[in-house]
């Protein structure tokens, strides 16, 4: 018996058995399955000697002198990165993060020849709705973390036990604990069947899938591939922008005549994220991750720049003046690419995609997907996709809502919105 034919509970059972040493308590067969690894329960433990060496480089850092301007067009504000840093270095603790990570269900599987990291958790209640959810860059499984309460016991959140999910949250390739790719040809649509064939060891024969950010485009990747069991998928950084309107923007020309309020809204801030170098980190990842890696490999701070200069994390992650939004929030995912190493692999994954963005990078296959796409759209992300828009990329687009808070990283800004939104989004697929 393999552990891939193993029903979830079982095999996790197995795993929970191999971790607290009672192999010798596992049924004959069992413990075959167990040999076999094709279902490995992983711990977090990074050593103390390698949280020290974090600390000394932190302390060595050469800091560059403040920027000549007042805004962050020159990049990240050194009156905002070094007291950030500084804390990294003296009082921040990653074994909270480890703590919290740990006090999940954590495996590792490999497929495709590749270690695949995931955090499977089984809800409670009866008939759960099996559900993939792929995060992207800079984030991480922890920019998850606080919707997995109220997806899998929404009773306690709210929610009716019909809409419980059992949640399936893995790293990408060459993200967190994830196996690095050592060959090119990893890009969303290797990254949609990995998916799928992960769903498939886990024994769910229909569930669905939702992502943000890259985890947009491998969410429509599934959809567009349509393995049986996939049921529909959830987005909130939609590939919508018309083929006409990618052009004019890429050339940076003015808005085209017939924009309707809104479209020319979505027109206008993807323009403007253009003009001001908004862009800039996913073209150099585009076209230079390795030169780019030799940096933010070696140096804590140069990784923290690099990050926080995403707009997502500058906008909502990290806010000194504002105490709900922690600094240890967005140091435990800086700390997941330290720690792992994969600030250079992750990056990759723009390369694979010559540089485009979530928003572009399947923009145009959005028409190849014909099973269910439900959209959310949160008011601080990039920009606000027009429904006139989202109707002419989705030719089945089964619910599509606009909501009055959140950003980028939705799950983690407003879990229990967000979760709310799953819930509604995917009532009809049940």
């Amino acid at each position: 018996m393999s552990a891939a034919s193993l029903s979830p509970t079982r095999r996790e059972l197995l795993a929970a058995a191999a971790t607290a040493g009672a192999i010798s308590l596992v049924p004959g067969a069992l413990r075959e399955a167990l040999a076999d690894k094709a279902i490995r329960p992983f711990t977090v433990n990074v050593p103390q000697a390698e949280i020290d060496e974090l600390r000394r480089r932190i302390a060595a850092t050469r800091w560059p002198e403040r920027e000549t301007v007042g805004d962050q067009s020159q990049g990240i504000r050194l009156e905002k990165l070094k007291p950030l840093v500084e804390y990294w270095g003296t009082s921040y603790d990653w074994r909270k993060a480890e703590a919290k990570l740990n006090s999940l269900p954590q495996f590792i599987t490999e497929i495709d020849g590749l270690d695949i990291h995931f955090i499977h958790i089984r809800s409670k209640h009866p008939k759960a709705l099996p559900l993939i959810m792929t995060h992207g860059w800079p984030g991480s499984v922890l920019e998850l973390l606080k919707a997995a309460g109220p997806l899998t016991d929404p009773t306690v959140h709210g929610g009716a036990a019909v809409d419980a999910f059992d949640l399936v949250l893995p790293s990408m390739p060459g993200y967190g604990f994830s196996g690095k790719p050592t060959a090119a040809g990893w890009g969303v649509d290797r990254i949609a069947k990995t998916w799928v064939e992960l769903m498939n060891h886990l024994g769910y024969t229909r569930y669905v899938a939702q992502g943000g950010d890259w985890g947009s485009p491998v969410s429509g990747a599934m959809a567009r591939q349509a393995p049986a069991g996939l049921l529909g998928i959830h987005i909130n950084l939609p590939a919508v922008v018309p083929p006409e309107i990618a052009t004019v923007l890429a050339a940076g020309g003015p808005a085209p005549t017939g924009l309707s309020d809104k479209e020319r809204t979505a027109f206008d801030a993807l323009s403007s994220a253009a003009r001001k170098g908004n862009r800039s980190y996913a073209v150099m990842m585009g076209s230079r991750p390795e030169t780019i890696g030799y940096s933010i490999t070696d140096s804590p701070a140069g990784l923290a720049a690099w990050m926080l200069g995403h707009p997502g994390f500058t906008n909502w992650t990290y806010d000194s003046s504002d105490p709900e939004k922690s600094p240890d929030e967005v140091l435990d995912d800086i700390t997941l690419y330290w720690v792992t190493g994969t600030a250079t692999s992750a990056a990759r994954l723009y390369w694979e995609h010559a540089g485009a963005s979530p928003i572009f990078a399947a923009a145009q296959k959005t028409s190849e997907i014909s099973l269910p796409v439900a959209i959310t759209v949160f008011p601080g992300e990039s920009y606000q996709a027009p429904e006139t828009w989202a109707r002419r990329a989705y030719r089945n687009l089964s619910y599509f809502h606009e909501v009055d808070k959140g950003g980028h990283f939705a799950a983690w800004e407003e879990p229990e919105l967000f979760s709310a939104e799953l819930r509604a989004a995917f009532r009809p697929l049940r």
